[in-house]
């Protein structure tokens, strides 16, 4: 039999589909759904992400979904250690875990047995780089990673404050590059990696009909929500994309249209930077183009890895 025990990855660029192909091979195959996106983790934050729906979630058992409030940090260490207790519990109950991602240094943290940097917080220098945040904006301090730590950038959204200033001060507190302090051993799982591609135009026109589509339920009242609920739109969760443009819109800085059109551009961004963690050109990847019945060809490999593998 198979020494370690099975993890089903999907992976692939916002809007590709990833949802709907879990939803659907986890019905058929016994399976419950891990959440690898960092965006899903936050409470009250449901349109401007694309949360599964309150229907789909119930079709199989989602986990590391609404999970903290839009004040309160998760971090990679503490994912980590939540993603193996429900996935160890999930294969306990002779279910298979499907893990979705995401967010790259979290699917990479559970799926490679990443050990974070165990730096402690050096506050003088965290507030350091806050202050300079504030006097230079996030775009400055991003750049200046890129400066020290090239492949730490490629791989940190810009807008992600806490995790670029997390990278710098563990930089800066240790003189060695963040993306060296990694510790990555053998993977604990029988690992079997989906990546689901479409063409760029179809992916970029499915990523701005999703976002008429967010603004259409309701995404400005969402944030103005949040906001009205005491949640400051400093907050590096209302950093996201999406949210810090209706976040200019509430403040009268931007128009819905001219939000819709930073916010597709950004995305475009996002898309371009996900192609970084997961590359077609990864032989541990088995690649499949959306289409009609691709979900039967994604179990139909599945299953073989699983047998094979056995």
């Amino acid at each position: 039999m198979q020494s370690k025990p099975p993890l089903i990855l999907i992976v692939g660029p916002t809007a590709v589909g990833k949802t709907e192909l879990a939803i659907q091979l986890a019905k058929k195959m016994n399976g419950e759904i891990i959440s690898a996106d960092s965006r899903l983790f936050y409470r009250g934050m449901d349109i401007g992400t694309a949360k599964p729906s309150k229907e789909e979630m119930a079709q199989v058992p989602h986990y590391l979904i609404d999970i903290v409030n839009p004040d309160e940090t998760l971090s990679l260490a503490v994912f980590q250690q939540k993603a193996k207790e429900i996935i160890e519990d999930v294969h306990a109950r002779e279910k298979l875990p499907f893990l979705v991602g995401g967010t790259g240094q979290y699917v990479r943290a559970v799926t490679q047995g990443w050990t974070p940097p165990e730096v402690v917080a050096d506050e003088r220098v965290r507030g350091e780089l806050e202050k300079i945040k504030d006097e230079r904006g996030f775009e400055w301090l991003h750049a200046k990673l890129a400066q020290l730590d090239p492949e730490s950038a490629l791989k940190i959204d810009a807008r992600n404050v806490r995790r670029t200033i997390r990278a710098l001060e563990v930089i800066l507190t240790t003189g060695r590059k963040f993306s060296e302090q990694r510790g990555q051993g053998d993977s604990p799982y029988h690992l079997i990696t989906v990546g689901l591609i479409r063409p760029r135009e179809e992916l970029y026109q499915r990523v701005d009909e999703r976002i008429e589509a967010m603004f259409a339920a309701g995404f400005i009242d969402e944030v103005k929500s949040l906001l009205d609920s005491g949640y400051a739109a400093t907050l590096p969760s209302m950093s996201a994309i999406g949210y810090r443009e209706c976040v200019s819109v509430v403040q009268g800085q931007l128009t819905t249209e001219q939000a819709k059109v930073e916010m597709k551009r950004a995305t475009r961004v996002f898309v371009r930077r996900q192609a970084n963690w997961f590359k077609e050109s990864d032989p541990n990847i088995a690649w499949f183009k959306v289409k009609d019945g691709v979900s039967i060809d994604v179990e139909k490999h599945i299953r073989n890895q699983l047998t094979f593998d056995s």
